[in-house]
Parts: C-alpha cells; structure tokens; sequence
C-alpha cells in the first residue's frame, strides 16, 4: 500500500551535559505534552519508542517512561534497543498498513549516569572483540587513523568539522553551549583530541508521524518520508574497510538520497571524521548545508540523537528553509549500522 507519511511535530528537550537529579520519566514528560501540544493529537494510532536499559541500569527501563505517555487507556505500544531512529522506522511501517493515520515515537537518554565508553563496548562481538576491552573512543580512533591515512584528509579537516558543528550548536537553544575547540589540546585517543568526540549528554525527543490526508490536517507544511531504509555492514571490524560506510551508501541509494539533490543533511557522527566519511557515503556535494543544528558533536543524548536528526531535518521543512532534506542515524561500532531518511515538502 502507498500510503505518503509524514513528519508533522518535532520537540526535543534542552541538552544537558550533567545529572540533572530527574529521572527518564521526568526527563521525558514535558517533551511528551509537548509534542501532543504542538500536533495537537492527544491519543495515537500506535507508540514506539527508542531507549537502552544499560543507559539505566535497570531491565525493561522503557516501561517507566511509559507513565509519561499514558498507557490507559489501553495503547498499542512497542520498543526498540536501539535509537529512536529505528524507532520512527518501526513506525513508518506501521503506519503503512493503512489502519490507522498517527504515530508517536521518542527516545530519551542518561549518559551521564554511567560510564559511556564502557557500556559501548557490550555492543562488540563477545566472543573475538568484547573481550579485549575495546572502548568506543579507542575504535572511533582506530578508524579515524585509517581513514586520515587513506584519504590524505589531515587533522585540520577534523578540526574544522568539530568547529563549525560547535557554532552551530551554540545557536541552537537546545544544544550545548561548548567552548571553540582548542588545537592545542592533547588527545583522547589519536588521532582524536576532546573536541572530535560528542559530549556526553542527556535529553529526550519526540516525533509525530500522521499519514495522507491526516498529516496535511496537523500540519501546514508537513515533511514528507519519500525513502527510508537502513543497513548494516559485518560485525566483525577486521572484515570491513573502515574508510568507507558501505552500508550508509547503500541505505541512501535505497532511501532515494541521490534521485535528486538534498540542501540540508543532518548526520548522525558522533565523532568528527565520521561527518566526512559520510559525506562521500551519501554523496553529498560541497553545497549541502551539513548539521545546521549542530549535529551530535554539539550535543549527543544516545538512543534520540538519531531521532532528533530527523526532527531537525524536518524542522527545516516545517519552517520553509528547505524543501528536501535528508536525516542519518547510525549505531554500532564505527558506523555499523546505517539508517536514512529522505523528507521532502509537497
């Protein structure tokens, strides 16, 4: 069935880099009355959601944050181990059963609360790779090293990803306000120094998909998802090229990224040469305007950075900015796992 779905309400939280003491339902709250506010749709057809019980500490965390919601009466509800982004494709999917015209998704996040680099590393293969204690900084450094290598892309390139990004969240309200990166400043891992890794972060972000008729209704000018797809590449990090993102290649040509040129992408790069492996990825040309937000290296609250990709690229539609936008999300080691989302106004 062709069912056209759309983006009709994005809200995101204001990003903090510390605990601020609430827990995910309270984070979470304001930013689900909020996004029923703005779309003006109190009660959803269906409810996805995006979130990591190692974030919490605690099993099935994702229930709580249902108290937020409102699970009464009753819904029709699910969940992701992942981030939101995937979420909002569960959705989309849903959606496109014909039965029923909105969806709610969000994904929230706490890393402050525990020790990022180590909880990312669960996420390795635990027969060959977890066992060596790999930490998500050490392999991003790993695949940065081989990239710089590869492509003759120098650490100045890295640098001005890291500063433009750090601007643009500076005039973004809800990012943080981090300091111009300093050049001088030793390394996390080399190549990588502080200011080529996302800050740790908690917040919390809301989507509103409504389909045909209905989206047109919520919204005066809704983000159409003309393509949508996500890949992965193999596990194991010894049998792939880590200079380039096969699987973000083949999810933009699927998601019909190149069947006419984007003005705004939103990447999903939690480290500064992940933008510019993914930049010929996606290929996109020097024109497109590359996280105007921000992107994660201005602020990265794990399990919606990826959701908030596409809030922000739609944003740019709901606002008249753009007309067609493209919104990235990715999860696992070193851009493993790739999702893309093609928006465009009517």
């Amino acid at each position: 069935m062709n069912t056209a779905i759309a983006v009709v309400a994005f809200v995101q939280s204001r990003h903090t880099r510390e605990d601020t003491g609430l827990s995910e339902t309270e984070l979470l709250a304001p930013v689900i009355a909020e996004v029923k506010e703005k779309s003006g749709v109190s009660r959803f057809g269906f409810t996805c959601s995006g979130s990591c019980d190692y974030l919490a500490g605690a099993p099935f965390s994702f229930v709580a944050a249902l108290d937020a919601v409102g699970a009464w009466p009753p819904i029709s509800e699910s969940h992701v181990e992942m981030d939101a982004a995937w979420a909002l494709y569960e959705a989309w999917v849903r959606l496109r059963h014909g039965d029923i015209d909105t969806a709610l998704v969000y994904g929230f996040g706490k890393s402050s609360q525990g020790d990022l680099r180590e909880i990312m590393t669960l996420q390795l293969d635990p027969y060959y790779l977890a066992p060596l204690g790999p930490d998500q900084v050490s392999l991003a450094a790993l695949q940065a090293q081989a990239y710089l290598e590869g492509s003759g892309a120098k650490e100045n390139d890295l640098l001005a990803v890291a500063a433009r990004s750090r601007a643009a969240g500076r005039a973004n309200p809800y990012a943080l306000d981090l300091p111009e990166p300093d050049p001088e400043a030793g390394y996390e891992v080399a190549p990588l120094r502080p200011y080529d890794v996302a800050p740790v972060t908690d917040g919390a972000a809301a989507i509103v998909l409504a389909a045909g008729d209905r989206a047109r209704e919520l919204c005066e000018r809704p983000a159409w998802i003309r393509g949508i797809d996500h890949r992965s590449d193999v596990h194991s990090l010894g049998a792939r090229d880590l200079t380039r993102s096969e699987s973000a290649a083949l999810a933009a040509e699927r998601a019909g990224a190149r069947d006419a040129e984007v003005e705004v992408a939103e990447l999903h790069a939690q480290f500064s040469h992940e933008e510019l492996i993914l930049r010929a990825a996606l290929g996109l040309s020097d024109s497109v305007v590359v996280n105007p937000s921000g992107g994660p290296l201005a602020a990265n609250p794990v399990m919606a950075t990826g959701l908030i990709r596409i809030g922000e690229a739609a944003a740019r539609i709901h606002d008249g900015s753009a007309a067609r936008t493209l919104a990235h999300a990715t999860s696992g080691p070193c851009l493993q796992q790739n999702l893309v989302c093609v928006m465009e106004a009517e």
